[in-house]
C-alpha cells in the first residue's frame, strides 16, 4: 500500500506564491481547523506547506475519482498544465532564503516499476528522484527515511518514524522536509524574562518564563463576524522575508477554535493590509511545542477517503504493477521559540525602555501563531499554544 509520511519541522516563517501558493495555504489552513476542532484544549501545530507538499505528491499518480477528490480538496490540481513549474518555483523561493531548507523525497520498494510520467512529474515539480530501498526489511527501511529526514533538519528531527511504523507491505513513501532557522530582527533581552502566570485553554493557570520586548510593532484590531475581537502582531525575523503573526482574541475565555475556523490565505493578507506601525510591549511565553499526528482523520473529513480504499483508490498513474492506497499520513513538527534574535542580541537591548509608557500585549492566554515567508505569501507553520508543555 501507498504510505504518505508527512514530515515537516522547525521554528518560525511564512510564506506564498501567486495561486498555487493561496490554494495550498488555504488546504493546509483547513487541516490545521479540523484538528484544532478536536483539541479545543491542547495544543497542535501544523505545517501547512508541508501537508499540500505530500498531498500534491500523490495527486500527481492519482487518476480517475481519486484524482478528481484530491483536486477538489486541495483545490489545485499539478497535473495542470504550468502547475509544476509554479511548483518548482515556490520550492526554490523558499529554500533560497537564508535559515530555510525544504526538500522532497520518494521512497520506493526497489521490486515497484514507477511509471515514467510520474518520475518526470516529480522531477519537474519537487526535483526529486526516487531512492529504492528493501521494505521486506521494514526496519532498515525506517533507518533509512529517518536519516533523509535527519539531514534535511539539520538533526532537529532525527528519529521520525519509530521501529515496527512500516510493514513489508509499505511500497511507497511521500516525504517533505522543512527546516528554519530564524533570528529574530529585534531580539528579547533575557534579563527581561520574567516567570508569570499563563491562563490555559482549560481554564486552569500555570507560571510560564514571560518574554518581553518593547518596540514598535506592526500591529492591529480585528474583528470576527460574530463580534468576536482579537488582535494581530507581527513579530520580523532578521531579514524581513519571515514574520510571526500572533493572534489572540482579546477575552480570555473565547476559544482559539473561533479565529482558526475563519482562517484563509485571503485572511491573512487582510491582516497584512490593514497592519499599521505602533510602539508595544509584546510579553510572551518561551515555549517548545512538539507534535506528532495522523491526518488521517482530518483528511477523510475533508472527503478524501477513496485514496485509503484499497477497492477504490486510483494511483495508476504511479505504477501498474500492484494497486496502492495510501495508509497514513503523518507529520512531526518541532517548534522552539525562545529569547535570541541574532547573534548580536545584545546590541539591541537598549530598545527596552519606558514600560510602563507604551500598550502593552500580553500572550498570557491562548494564543495563534503563524510562521510566513513574505514574498510568497506561503504559511510554513502555524499554531495554537493552549498550555505549556513541561519542559
Amino acid at each position: 500500500m501507498l504510505c504518505v509520511y508527512l514530515f515537516l519541522l522547525l521554528t518560525l516563517s511564512s510564506a506564498g506564491r501567486g495561486s498555487l501558493q493561496e490554494k495550498q495555504t488555504d488546504f493546509g489552513l483547513k487541516v490545521f481547523s479540523l484538528l484544532a476542532q478536536g483539541s479545543v484544549d491542547q495544543n497542535v501545530v501544523l505545517s501547512p506547506y508541508g501537508v499540500a507538499s505530500v498531498l500534491a505528491m500523490a495527486q500527481l499518480g492519482a487518476a480517475g475519482n481519486t484524482r478528481r477528490a484530491l483536486t477538489t480538496a486541495m483545490g489545485f490540481s499539478l497535473q495542470e498544465r504550468g502547475m509544476p513549474r509554479q511548483q518548482r518555483l515556490l520550492q526554490r523561493d523558499l529554500s533560497g532564503e537564508e535559515g530555510v531548507e525544504t526538500a522532497s523525497g520518494v521512497i520506493v520498494e526497489r521490486k515497484i516499476s514507477l511509471e515514467k510520467g510520474y518520475r518526470r512529474a516529480l522531477a519537474k515539480a519537487f526535483q526529486t528522484h526516487p531512492h529504492q530501498v528493501d521494505f521486506a526489511k521494514p526496519d532498515q527501511a525506517v533507518s533509512v527515511i529517518n536519516a533523509w529526514v535527519s539531514d534535511h533538519t539539520a538533526g532537529a528531527i532525527p528519529e521520525f518514524l519509530a521501529s515496527g511504523s512500516l510493514t513489508d507491505e509499505t511500497r511507497l513513501v511521500l516525504l517533505n522536509a522543512l527546516h528554519f532557522q530564524g533570528l529574530w530582527k529585534m531580539p528579547f533581552d533575557p534579563k527581561l524574562t520574567q516567570e508569570r502566570m499563563f491562563r490555559c485553554g482549560n481554564g486552569s493557570s500555570v507560571p510560564v518564563h514571560m518574554m518581553r520586548l518593547t518596540n514598535r510593532f506592526n500591529y492591529g484590531e480585528f474583528v470576527t463576524a460574530d463580534g468576536v475581537d482579537y488582535d494581530v502582531i507581527e513579530v520580523p525575523y532578521e531579514g524581513d522575508s519571515l514574520s510571526m503573526l500572533l493572534v489572540s482574541p482579546f477575552e480570555p475565555d473565547v476559544p482559539l477554535s473561533v479565529l482558526s475556523a475563519d482562517l484563509s490565505s485571503q485572511k491573512i493578507q487582510q491582516w497584512r493590509a490593514e497592519l499599521r506601525s505602533a510602539k508595544r510591549q509584546l510579553a510572551m511565553p518561551r515555549f517548545t511545542l512538539n507534535s506528532e499526528v495522523n491526518l488521517k482523520t482530518a483528511l477523510l473529513n475533508m472527503g478524501l477517503g477513496d485514496m485509503f480504499n484499497l477497492a477504490t483508490a486510483d494511483f495508476t498513474r504511479i505504477t501498474s504493477d500492484e494497486r496502492l492506497c495510501v495508509s497514513k499520513v503523518l507529520q512531526r513538527v518541532k517548534i522552539e521559540v525562545n529569547e535570541q534574535g541574532t547573534k548580536g542580541a545584545a546590541a539591541t537591548a537598549a530598545v527596552m525602555f519606558s514600560r510602563m509608557a507604551v500598550e502593552e500585549i500580553t500572550l498570557d492566554r491562548p494564543f495563534l501563531f503563524l510562521i510566513q515567508h513574505r514574498p510568497t505569501g506561503a504559511v510554513l507553520f502555524i499554531g495554537q499554544f493552549n498550555q505549556p508543555q513541561q519542559q
